[in-house]
């Protein structure tokens, strides 16, 4: 889960943590964690999870199987509709749910409070990454799943998403921090009542899509969770739970996830990590709708859309004393790089909208929040944030037209 908050104090507990490991590095006897060998040079976008075709997108390497998948998904679409011509199809709305740890609380009081407010939409398309990774699957489902999510954010203590590990962690082990207990969390929600009703979903022309990092390969991972559900694989179910877990493991903080896949016969694994470590949010890759424009300008159709962020955190600067000192200047420095990468990336959607002729509309934590985060996921902190963005949107939420400052 990507996150100024939480990200701050676990990075400088990860480097206190290696510094006074690094002492007794010369005298502990240990054993590193293994792996098994990784997928070979230039030959990631070949390998396999599950043998399904459309299973997951690499678009740094090119957007044509992603075209190719909403392309196929607008068909499908338009037949569950009866639909015949792209002329006929109403507005298409899409969601990008943004990381931001314990502040997820603010993207799914929001979601809940629209519930409320009747005026929410059935999304076309939603997008997660790290902690909107977590809420996009009841987010995409609708006003059903809204007691789910607000389970996750309002009921779920520290030690249902972390166990904390010794302080030799930092140099012997992959990690500060276990999240097996996020995983059985995970795995409580992500049943197959759940993979019955993202399937069905994939079937009617819907998209649901979850960001992670491909460490060993340096590049982002898009799954696509709707096929995955929709395959019936025996192992679909294993797999999305594994993509949500991997999509919100902050590197350092949370271990890798390994993923096992298959190339020319032969079996090789996958290091993903927190899609944040590429983007705080994404909604569609700008060189997917290129032609859009020409389209519109020729006279062709083109489906109307509208686009919903939610940034899971503040858009405006934090000011803060930094302590004249290695971790304090390190850490500092570090939320002020996800800060400032958050704001780019929610700027970056914009102009891709802008472009494109789609209705941009932007939440995220206004200065009127003032709740400090006395610990990592603490159950008050992320109540009151719950609260506040949910009484926001009950009462109709006044969506930003575009980021702060532009």
């Amino acid at each position: 889960m990507s996150e100024k908050p939480i990200i701050a104090s676990t990075r400088r507990a990860f480097l206190r943590g290696s510094a006074a490991a690094a002492s007794l590095a010369g005298t502990a006897a240990c054993s590193h964690p293994e792996r098994q060998p990784p997928v070979p040079l230039n030959r990631t976008g070949q390998a396999s999870v599950l043998g399904i075709p459309n299973e997951r997108f690499f678009p740094a390497m090119g957007i044509g199987p992603l075209e190719a998948e909403f392309a196929a998904a607008m068909m499908r679409q338009m037949r569950a509709r009866g639909i015949t011509g792209v002329a006929q199809m109403p507005q298409l709305q899409m969601l990008a749910i943004s990381g931001g740890g314990e502040n997820g609380a603010f993207g799914a009081g929001l979601l809940c409070g629209w519930s409320a407010q009747g005026t929410r939409p059935t999304f076309d398309l939603v997008t997660g990454i790290s902690t909107g990774a977590l809420s996009a699957p009841f987010a995409f489902l609708g006003p059903a799943y809204d007691p789910q999510l607000r389970a996750v954010y309002t009921e779920t203590s520290a030690d249902r998403i972390l166990a904390k590990r010794g302080i030799t962690a930092a140099i012997f082990d992959d990690a500060m921090a276990d999240n097996a207990p996020l995983l059985a969390t995970i795995s409580q929600y992500v049943n197959d009542q759940l993979l019955v009703a993202i399937a069905k979903a994939y079937d009617e022309g819907r998209l649901l899509l979850i960001a992670s990092t491909d460490l060993d390969a340096q590049v982002p991972v898009i799954w696509n969770i709707g096929a995955i559900a929709k395959s019936g694989h025996p192992r679909a179910a294993d797999t999305i739970r594994r993509v949500l877990l991997a999509s919100a493991a902050i590197p350092g903080a949370f271990p890798p996830t390994m993923v096992e896949v298959t190339l020319d016969g032969k079996t090789y694994q996958e290091m993903h990590v927190d899609g944040g470590a590429v983007a705080q949010t994404f909604l569609y890759p700008s060189a997917l709708t290129r032609n859009r424009e020409q389209r519109r300008r020729a006279g062709q159709p083109v489906v109307e859309a509208r686009a919903y962020i939610i940034r899971n955190g503040r858009l405006d600067p934090e000011w803060s004393v930094v302590e004249r000192q290695t971790l304090g200047i390190v850490g500092r420095a570090i939320s002020t790089m996800i800060a400032v990468s958050g704001l780019n990336d929610v700027i970056r959607i914009y102009n891709t909208t802008q472009r494109d002729g789609v209705d941009f509309n932007l939440a995220f934590i206004g200065r009127d929040f003032n709740k400090v985060l006395p610990g990592p996921f603490d159950r008050a902190y992320m109540q009151a944030l719950f609260d506040y963005a949910y009484q926001q949107a009950v009462h109709g939420y006044h969506w930003a037209k575009r980021p702060p400052g532009v």
